[in-house]
């Protein structure tokens, strides 16, 4: 009987499985993954008992990957992507080329081709999307500055893989590997053409979307609603991010994760995004732990036994190579230092598209079984390790501000754009307002401010947006609000009102706390998603605290210009 039924024995004995292990990490003060993975493990080929279907497993896993990737879109538009794109893009692209060598090296250390040794260290530069997203969900960081900057980056990276695995097999002639139906591998004139078309089928894919989609959607979404049917509107949303993930794939040659990211990105057009995430949520949670299941199914434990020296060496370069690299070039780009240790802990870990480029490799010949059980192993266990490294960043960044000088070197504090320029007229340097935040509601509560002709400084840890803002000839200073000497180069110290427009409120208190200590009369305005938060906010005696989006930023720029007399 089960054997007739594998998918329904699948989806219960992993997600039963699941639920069980899952507690039971949570009991012991670790991550629920860690319990998933074990769930995997489990029911996996390499344990005895019960072995479930590992190809529905896996393709159950992907639809949650798409599901996910499109709930990620809805809340990630073209502009968050562009905003970050100076980092984004050249950061991605130099630490995949890092760990890449990293990996290369180590492989070649073993005795490996060069061909092999390139394709496992490609397999290690590349982090999991599902990991990434659900540590910033937990950590409430997806809509904050760190969160755009490092789901930016997975972007790039999942591009830059799309186009590895088109290129590998013409490539792997030159290798050392067998290129498919050709034995001597592809001539240049083949690698040009594939390299082509892959620009040319994603090109078509991302444009179709931001031109057709982001009208044509959005209108779907509005008629389905109109009917007053929750099904029909969850059926909408469903069926929009997998039918459109399929079609990219199937037709554009895009992953299935992107194919979705791009869904959701002109979803979000809709009034009803919202709700949209909300409704598919469920869904997303669900596969997002088969996903998990499916990871811990591939994993054999005898490699730890086998080969636990290299295990180690994987996992170092996963971890603390990855992280270190992208730690560096993130502060090589003035960002501040919480957002080059948020980012660092966003990559420490491997995961689909690893495990996508392993199988590629094995079947042209240029990765050994031992390269993917070492592969598998690494993706495991960093995945497992992924939450305490994010604990582990708030700790070092504390250790980190507690050396002055170690610290102020690493913020990079002679940065031009960390404090305001010597000529700066008085009006910005007392009675103004401090805006923390400058995305869509700092926009709006900015663009109230200048029309009643009241003088504001913006603080924002986007180095783009300040270097935008004062082209324009606006007052912007680039850095964490958290931090009391960011508040000081805004001059927090002489203002009438803090503005903390951001949606990151994991520092709001942080920032309440440093500006009344530098200036204890100073009136405090907060926005927060979260009810729960915003009681919390409120027991900090701050002065007023706003919650949505829209109605949040009208609300917002009424309250601060009624306060400075001022009609709304």
């Amino acid at each position: 009987m089960l054997h007739s039924t594998p998918l329904i024995t699948t989806i219960a004995t992993a997600l039963g499985l699941a639920l069980v292990f899952g507690f039971l990490a949570v009991r012991f003060k670790l991550p629920a993954l860690v319990g998933y993975l074990l769930a995997g493990v489990l029911i996996g080929p390499f344990t005895p008992g019960f072995v479930a279907d590992g190809q529905i497993a896996a393709e159950l896993a992907e639809i949650g990957v798409m599901l996910l990737m499109f709930g990620v879109g809805m809340h990630f538009s073209m502009d968050d992507l562009m905003s970050v794109r100076k980092i984004a893009l050249p950061g991605a692209v130099l630490q995949i080329t890092v760990a890449t060598a990293m990996g290369a090296g180590v492989a070649h250390l073993w005795g490996w081709p060069m061909g092999e040794a390139i394709v496992f260290g490609l397999a290690l530069s590349v982090a999991s999307t599902v990991v990434l997203l659900r540590a910033l969900e937990s950590r409430n960081a997806l809509d904050s500055l760190n969160g755009k900057i490092a789901v930016g980056w997975l972007v790039v990276e999942d591009l830059a893989m799309v186009l590895v695995l088109v290129l590998l097999p013409p490539l792997a002639g030159w290798l050392g590997g067998t290129a498919p139906g050709d034995e001597q591998g592809g001539g240049g004139g083949s690698l040009w053409l594939s390299l082509g078309l892959t620009l040319l089928k994603v090109s078509a894919f991302v444009g179709l979307m931001l031109v057709v989609g982001r009208r044509v959607f959005p209108k779907l979404l509005w008629l389905v609603a109109r009917t007053g049917s929750r099904e029909l509107f969850t059926l909408c949303v469903i069926a929009a991010a997998v039918s459109i993930a399929y079609g990219a794939a199937s037709l554009f040659g895009v992953s299935f994760a992107l194919g979705a990211f791009f869904a959701g990105m002109v979803m979000r057009e809709s009034e009803f995004s919202h709700r949209a995430a909300e409704d598919s949520l469920p869904l997303r949670e669900a596969f997002a732990v088969l996903f998990f299941v499916s990871v811990g199914m591939l994993f054999d434990p005898m490699v730890m036994v086998r080969q636990p020296l290299q295990v180690l060496a994987v996992l170092a370069i996963i971890i603390v190579g990855k992280s270190i690299a992208a730690a560096a070039l993130v502060l090589v780009f003035r960002y501040p230092l919480n957002t080059a240790l948020n980012v660092s802990a966003s990559l420490a870990q491997i995961g689909e598209f690893s495990f996508i480029l392993a199988g590629l490799g094995a079947s042209l010949g240029l990765l050994r079984p031992e390269g993917q059980s070492l592969i598998l192993a690494g993706a495991l266990l960093s995945i497992a390790i992924n939450p305490l490294v994010f604990k582990g960043i708030d700790g070092l960044e504390v250790w980190i501000q507690s050396r002055s000088k170690l610290a102020h070197m690493l913020e990079g504090r002679a940065d031009h754009l960390a404090e305001l320029p010597m000529d700066t007229h008085e009006k910005y340097l007392s009675q103004q307002v401090v805006l923390v935040g400058y995305g869509r509601v700092g926009k709006r509560i900015a663009s109230a401010l200048t029309d009643r002709g009241i003088p504001f400084v913006v603080v924002d840890q986007n180095r783009e947006r300040v270097e935008q803002l004062r082209a324009s000839g606006g007052t912007a200073v680039s850095g964490d609000a958290a931090d009391a000497g960011v508040l000081i180069q805004a001059h927090i110290a002489r203002a009438s009102m803090l503005v903390v427009a951001t949606p990151d409120a994991f520092n709001v208190r942080q920032m309440v706390e440093n500006a009344r200590m530098l200036n204890p009369h100073i009136e405090t305005v907060v926005r927060t998603h979260n009810e729960a938060e915003a009681a919390l906010l409120a027991q900090e005696n701050i002065n007023r605290v706003f919650l949505g989006e829209d109605e949040l930023a009208h609300s917002m720029g009424r309250h601060v210009l009624e306060r400075f007399g001022k009609t709304a």
